[in-house]
This record gives structure tokens, sequence and C-alpha cells, in this order.
């Protein structure tokens, strides 16, 4: 008997706070890396929110698992050296009701949760879709394969409606899916982690789907798809009082994103201080292509290095169910870009996709869609912007001609990506479909001469261009372009 108290005194402690601390290997949790402990962590779990709460802690050792829940009042802490590591038997993961996509560690209506450390969760996610395909391809587990990959994967770490929520100091890397997504969750803090999605593709970083008072900070996110990315999956809600700061982004696909799903939307984003690196696609997209709203979006001190395009804001209209959504009151100012003239990700083991078509470089686009949709009240503000220029006519060309610039489609029903236009007008911003626009002290760079000007405002109600200054060898040219633009004031 005093042994088994010896045993329990030395495995569970009280903080001064009255917070109960466990150490893992009382439930029986081993550290080997070969034992699956599904059943013992989740029994700690358990455990810890039935009798008040407390800290589960994880030392140094490999810690194979498939699907746990977090619940109520539970902290699990990481430390330095502990891997919580993902099953690679596509049958150790389960999912509940509401639950979108099974993940390694899972939370339903939990509140005061948390996940802290120094250490790693690991979903194996590259050998884990192996396996996934495998079944299917046998026929032993039905799903359908579109575009070489299961549709069906695990993710890292997925979150639904829970409340007071903390991840802090962690690293999430190689799920099967998408490596974090926190779903509809409140009051919730992701402070210094760091999120690998890179084992696979279609593999987001960080997916913030219609979360309220959500802080991320000071995290280093880098992924085979896009970065950081807010989504709005239900059209009864959206993501609202959502700050971003002190973040870098790597992505072979877009580093910052609004979208593409916009079935609610976003309002009063804040995205200060962060840094985008090697990047295939826009360092910030803000798309609307579902319905849904984007308002109060505030993008400051932005620094992007190797990234094929600036800024790409658009207004689309995949869902012909639901009126075409809205746009506006956006501000986007003490922002550096450098655009590459090759592709920027070469160095990913899953790329963005190569174009079978060939363009010169695209222009930062703000694009809303016709019949009335247009994006409103953009400010663009203490702007640099550096491309390699050298737009080469006999290699891709765009007219300025009213019939050339009628022919570039509206494509309302087409993914919302930059390029999707192929060969644009202008070299450094173009501008259709949009009302009360702000250009403020907004530098371009070409390094070569390309045979565009570097702005185009087509079919715009309302510019003001103040302070511009257009740095592109070869003599001067005119630089702004106006069809079907009225308003326009150049200061």
């Amino acid at each position: 008997m005093k042994r088994y108290l010896f045993l329990l005194l030395t495995c569970v402690t009280l903080t001064a706070y009255g917070q109960k601390e466990y150490k893992a290997s009382l439930f029986g949790i081993k550290s080997n890396g070969t034992t699956l402990n599904t059943t013992s962590i989740q029994r700690a779990i358990d455990y810890i929110s039935e009798n008040g709460g407390g800290t589960l802690h994880f030392y140094v050792g490999r810690y194979l698992t498939g699907t746990v829940f977090l619940k109520s009042n539970v902290t699990v802490n990481l430390h330095e050296g502990a891997i919580l590591l993902g099953s690679t038997n596509p049958y150790d993961y389960r999912e509940v009701e509401k639950v979108r996509m099974p993940a390694l560690v899972c939370a339903f209506q939990a509140d005061n949760i948390a996940v802290v450390g120094k250490g790693v969760i690991d979903g194996q996610g590259r050998e884990l879709c192996y396996n996934y395909l495998d079944q299917q391809q046998k026929g032993v587990m039905p799903d359908a394969i579109r575009y070489d990959r299961p549709g069906y994967r695990p993710q890292g770490v997925y979150l639904r409606e829970c409340k007071n929520v903390t991840v802090k100091g962690i690293t999430i890397k190689s799920a099967a899916g998408w490596t974090f997504e926190p779903d509809q969750c409140e009051n919730m803090l992701v402070d210094s982690v760091t999120v690998l999605g890179l084992d696979f593709w279609n593999n987001d970083g960080i997916d913030i789907v219609d979360c309220k008072n959500f802080r991320l900070l000071n995290s280093f996110i880098d992924a085979a798809d896009d970065a950081i990315c807010f989504k709005s999956h239900d059209a009864n809600t959206c993501n609202e009082n959502i700050e971003v700061r002190n973040c870098v982004a790597r992505s072979s696909a877009s580093a910052i994103k609004f979208g593409t799903v916009s079935a609610g939307g976003y309002k009063n984003i804040r995205l200060i201080n962060n840094k985008v690196y090697n990047t295939h696609r826009s360092a910030v997209t803000i798309a609307i292509p579902d319905g849904g709203f984007a308002d109060g979006i505030l993008v400051d001190s932005l620094y992007a290095y190797n990234t094929s395009n600036a800024i790409y804001l658009r207004i689309g209209a995949r869902n012909t169910s639901r009126p075409a959504g809205t746009l506006k009151n956006v501000t986007i100012q003490n922002m550096y870009c450098e655009i590459p003239a090759g592709k920027a990700d070469t160095d990913y083991p899953y790329e963005g996709p190569i174009e079978d078509n060939p363009r010169n470089i695209s222009p930062a686009s703000i694009v809303g869609l016709e019949g009335g949709h247009d994006i409103e009240n953009i400010t663009i503000r203490n702007i640099h912007l550096v491309y390699p220029g050298g737009g080469n006519a006999r290699y891709a060309h765009r007219g300025l001609t009213p019939a050339e610039l009628e022919a570039i489609p509206e494509m309302p029903r087409s993914y919302p990506e930059f390029s999707q236009f192929k060969e644009l007008p202008a070299w450094a911003f173009w501008v259709r479909h949009a009302r009360n626009v702000t250009f403020e002290n907004v530098k371009v760079t070409a390094h070569e001469r390309d045979y565009r000007p570097a702005i185009v405002l087509q079919e715009v109600d309302g510019v003001t261009l103040t302070d511009m200054t257009y740095d592109e060898p070869g003599g001067r040219k005119k630089q702004v372009h106006t069809w079907k633009a009225k308003n326009i004031v150049q200061k």
C-alpha cells in the first residue's frame, strides 16, 4: 500500500494554484515509439477532465497514437524531446459528428484546453497517405481519389467549437491533410508555434475557419499549399476579430489567403508585421468567390521576398445559388515585395503547378465582377513593389485597345488565382470593377523595360493616385492607362 501511494504521489502533483499535474506514465502510456497508445492517452485525458482538470505531461520519447480527443479543462504539455507520433495505419483514425475530417489531435466543444511545450506533433503524413492510397486502390477503403491524392486524409490538429484555447511553443508537422485547423473556435491564442505541412500536397499550414477573437503570434508556417489561410465554411457565421502578428510564412501556393470558401465572411482582421518568402502564388489574397463578405481588413508591415505575386483581391461567383459577395474597406500599407522572373518555389517537394500557356509576369490585381459587384473602399499606402520587368509583346501580348481590354474574360466561376486571366495589360497594378480606390505613396520598380504601362484602370469609378513613383529603365512613357474609368485623380 505504501509503495502504491509513493508511485501515485510521484506521478501526480499540485501546482501553487491547485492545478493537478499528471505524468503520462501514470496511465501506462509508453514512449518507445512502437506501442499504440491511443486508448491509454484518451483515458488519461478523460480522467483528468472528469476530475476537475489538470495538465498531462509528456517527457522525452516517441508516443505512438491514433486519434485522441482533448476534453475541457485539460492541458497537454509536450516537453522538449516529446513527440506525439501519428499512426500510419488509416484505421487508427476516427471522427465524430460535426468533425469535418479525422485528425491526430481533435477537440469538439471543449473549453479551457491547451497544448503547450517545446515538443512535436508528427502526423507521419506521407506514409499514412500512401497507406490510404493502398487501401483505396485495393477497394478495401472506398473513397474518391482525385488528382492522385486521397480526398479523405487525417489532419494534424482539428479543433471545433472550442472556447478559451491556447496552443503555444509546439511544432505541428507532417499531417496527411491540413496541418492545423481551428474551426468555429472562440478566444483562442496560438503563439510561437512551428507548422510544417510539407509531406503531401494540398497540405495547408493553418486554416482559421469562422473563428472569433483569435490571435496567431510569433509563429513560422511552411506549407505545400496555403500557409496562413482564412476560410468561412458556414453561411451563418464568419471570421471576426482576428490578429496575425510577427509571423513568417512560406508556401508553394499563397502565403496569406482569405478563401477560397467564403460562405460567411471575414470581419475586423488585422495582419501586422509579417514576412513571406519563396511563395508560388500571392503574398496576400482576399477572395470572395462563394457569396459572403470581407469587410474591415488591415494589412500593415508585410515584407515579401521571392513571391510570384504581391496582392490579389477578387470577387467571383462560383456558387450560382447565392448572390455574389462583397469586398470592401481594405487597407494594405507599409508593404515591400520582390517578385522574381522565375518560379519561386522550385525547392519544394510538392511545387505549385507549372502553367501550360506562357505569360509575362502578372501585376497585383483588384478585380471585382461585372453587374454591379465592385470591390469598394480600398487603400494602398506606402507600398514598394519590385518586378523583374521585361514583359515582351512577342512572348505574350495583351493590348490596350477597347477590343483587347474587353476580351479579358470575367471568369466568375473559376478558382480565384492571380494568374487565372493569363496575360494582363499592366505590369504593376490592374484594377477592374472597383470603386473608391486610393493609391498613396506607392513606388513600383521594374528592373527591365516592359511593353505594358505600370497601371491599368478598367471599368472603375473613383481612383486617386497620390505621390506615385514609376521606376522603369528605357526612358519615360505613359504609366497609367484608363478605360471606362470615371473620377480619376492624379496628384
